[in-house]
């Protein structure tokens, strides 16, 4: 089972996330997503656990919880949706598109 948990504090670490979570059971993987550049955490992770029970059980306990002076937002991750590809845009391309003179 694949959990989001969300509003981290900025200070968690991955093993403190794992330690939370491996009271209700077997934790395959933990994830805290950090920006690309600066290497910062943006706020959110994610946990897998092989057993969805315990998963569930993980959520109910700890979403809401306070960790590091913050309150969790722990539920079952979504798949991303599919998104378009491309940049979106106007597209265009060629001359004009400016004044004319």
């Amino acid at each position: 089972m694949n959990i989001y948990v969300g509003n981290l504090s900025f200070d968690m670490t991955e093993d403190d996330l794992k330690k939370e979570f491996e009271e209700f059971g077997e934790v395959e993987k933990v994830s805290i997503i950090k920006d690309k550049f600066s290497g910062v955490s943006r706020g959110f992770g994610f946990v897998e656990m092989p057993n969805k029970e315990d998963g569930e059980k993980a959520i109910e306990a700890l979403n809401g919880k306070e960790l590091k002076g913050r309150e969790i937002k722990v539920n079952e991750a979504r798949p991303r949706s599919d998104r378009p590809r491309g940049r979106g845009g106007r597209g265009g391309g060629g001359f004009g598109g400016g004044r004319r003179y």
